[in-house]
């Protein structure tokens, strides 16, 4: 069995939007743990599904990276990472095609 692999601390995994991955459990913690931060956050982006991806319903942008995600000198960081979504914490580096140590179907 091999060894997980450790992060690289690139931010490539989270150069996607946090809106369209958020579980109801995520919402439900931050309610709870009165993270309104977070809340406001998410609700002042104003995004909305168009097809196939999201865009700001003000600007027509389409979100570029997590908006908790931030550069600490060679490497990106998570502001809210005790209490990041599920999918943040389900993620695995190497998993998929965002991770520059991902190497396909057969590894």
């Amino acid at each position: 069995m091999k060894a997980p692999l450790s992060c690289l601390q690139c931010g490539k995994c989270c150069f996607v939007d946090l809106t369209a991955y958020a579980e109801q459990e995520d919402f439900d913690r931050w309610r709870a743990e009165n993270r309104q931060d977070i809340l406001d956050m998410i609700e002042h982006r104003h995004l909305i599904w168009v097809g196939d991806r999201m865009i700001s319903s003000e600007t027509g942008d389409t979100p570029r990276e997590c908006p908790f995600l931030y550069s600490s000198g060679d490497v990106f960081l998570c502001s809210i990472y005790e209490t990041r979504p599920l999918v943040c914490r389900n993620y695995q580096p190497g998993s998929s095609e965002l991770c520059p140590q991902w190497k396909g179907k057969d590894r």
